[in-house]
């Protein structure tokens, strides 16, 4: 039965190769924001346990210019599907306001999403004007 679940997990991380993006709808109630690079992890829970990412974000006028995403630590499927996330994540955000990003899938990977988002949402707290 754990092999059906763990596969029925995974499952919910594959898609095509095409990049499934999604942004919209809002987790903060929105405000101005420090222009700047921040920097800040976000961890989510895979099949093969907890994983963190570290995002870092710069801001102009409350606009995503620039984003970077690193593995911290994941284990092999999951340095996978953040490779594949890692390589899509730009064309979702840059160009974004802050308060606009909510991301669910990016290039097939959906868990990372997950962590990506709980760093945007500590990036929104630190950058705060």
């Amino acid at each position: 039965m754990a092999g059906a679940t763990l596969l029925g997990s995974l499952a919910g991380c594959a898609s095509s190769a095409q990049a499934d993006q999604s942004t919209g709808g809002t987790t903060s109630s929105g405000g101005s924001y420090k222009d700047g690079t921040y920097t800040k992890n976000g961890s989510y829970a895979s099949p093969g346990g907890q994983e963190t990412i570290s995002v870092q974000l710069t801001l102009k006028s409350n606009v995503v210019t620039a984003v970077t995403v690193k593995t911290v630590t994941a284990d092999p499927t999951a340095t996978a599907y953040e490779a594949r996330f890692i390589s899509g994540i730009q064309g979702v955000v840059v160009g974004k306001k802050l308060d606009a990003l909510n991301v669910s899938r990016v290039a097939g990977s959906s868990l990372t999403s997950q962590g990506f988002n709980a760093a945007v949402e500590a990036i929104k707290a630190d950058a705060k004007a």
